[in-house]
């Protein structure tokens, strides 16, 4: 788990996330990146990942975006310096990358998107900018030098004519420069700017979902009303009660200061799939049950829980998932563990996989 160094997991949870930045020096002590460069290039050839390849500097303001796949020649053509290679949805594919989630699961898991990794030559960025995620960014090999601000975040401080949110007016307030096992956090609406120090810059991106009242409206067919259309979700004070997919009510309260919205419909909008991971799983395929193996859900998907009477109510991808079957604490466990063990829970298992919504581990 991170390490918090001169604070507690409570303090950050208080006082930092969603309200500012925090450099972590060696939150994840002898930390290596399970993905090299070289590694990070070959899934950017490969049909199944969004890929994106970023070139120019802040100096000239001259940037250029490529979207992938990409072939091996594309990075015999690059330049020495300048430029940034984007994978998202990692952890879709690469299990040592998605088990690195758990790390975070301090904040609920089903606030989580994905991991984004990145790597960058000498001088490569993607450019000052901000937006309303929640990020974890960690620095997996090589070092960085970012530079922060909450100033001027404004949507018409974009520069003009170029294919990326790029701020036109940047002003640093904090520079931080992070080595591998460094965690920086960076709240919603708070720029940033990360340069590549040298040529074996990788950084691995843990994102957590920004909740516009807009997209929700839009979910529960409900008109937004005009003052609310560009406020979004705040989290409550999270505490952690090491179940990372329980949504506690303080989160259903959150929610209802945007519209009226019940506890189903906030689980069902939190646990909706977004069309790449609805592609996923529908291409995937489970092969034959193995009645002595063990289970975990699909890096796909996403599940969280209501407690309803202290009864979970579990949704997944979306949609309600009738538990009466099946014994509550073996539910409890499925939903934070994401794991299920064949021999254990049989019957559950076989439900699981039966809906295509679980994979055997090694």
């Amino acid at each position: 788990m991170i390490h918090f160094g001169n604070i507690s997991e409570q303090e950050f949870l208080a006082n930092y996330w969603q309200k500012k930045p925090l450099l972590i020096k060696q939150a994840l002590p002898n930390f290596i990146s399970p993905i090299t460069p070289e590694e990070l290039a070959g899934l950017s050839l490969e049909d199944e990942f969004e890929s994106r390849l970023v070139q120019g500097n802040i100096a000239t303001q001259q940037w250029s975006l490529t979207n992938g796949p990409f072939n091996e020649n594309t990075f015999t053509t690059l330049p020495e310096k300048d430029w940034t290679l984007l994978v998202q949805g990692v952890d879709r594919f690469v299990d040592e990358i998605y088990n690195l989630i758990q790390h975070f699961d301090f904040i609920p898991r089903w606030r989580f998107d994905d991991v984004m990794i990145s790597y960058a030559a000498t001088g490569g960025s993607v450019g000052p900018h901000f937006d309303y995620y929640d990020v974890f960014l960690v620095q997996g090999s090589g070092r960085r030098r970012w530079y922060i601000s909450d100033k001027h975040c404004e949507m018409n401080n974009y520069l003009n004519d170029v294919p990326l949110r790029i701020m036109q007016k940047f002003d640093s307030e904090q520079t931080f420069d992070v080595e591998p096992g460094d965690v920086l956090y960076i709240p919603p609406k708070v720029a940033h700017h990360g340069v590549s120090l040298d040529d074996e810059c990788t950084t691995l991106s843990f994102g957590y979902r920004a909740y516009s009242s807009q997209e929700i409206s839009e979910f529960v067919n409900q008109k937004c009303k005009v003052e609310q259309e560009d406020n979004y979700y705040q989290d409550p004070v999270w505490i952690n009660t090491h179940s990372p997919a329980l949504i506690p009510k303080s989160a259903i309260t959150q929610a209802q200061t945007i519209l009226k919205i019940n506890a189903n419909e906030f689980a069902c909008f939190v646990t909706r799939l977004d069309t790449l991971d609805v592609q996923l799983l529908q291409h995937f395929e489970a092969g034959e049950f193995d009645k002595d193996a063990n289970y975990q859900l699909h890096p796909s998907c996403k599940i969280a829980y209501l407690l309803v009477d202290k009864i979970p109510k579990v949704f997944i991808n979306g949609e309600h998932f009738d538990t009466q079957s099946f014994d509550a604490q073996s539910i409890v466990n499925l939903c934070n563990q994401r794991s299920i063990n064949s021999i254990q829970y049989p019957q559950l298992t076989l439900n699981l996989f039966k809906q295509n919504l679980i994979i055997i581990t090694n």
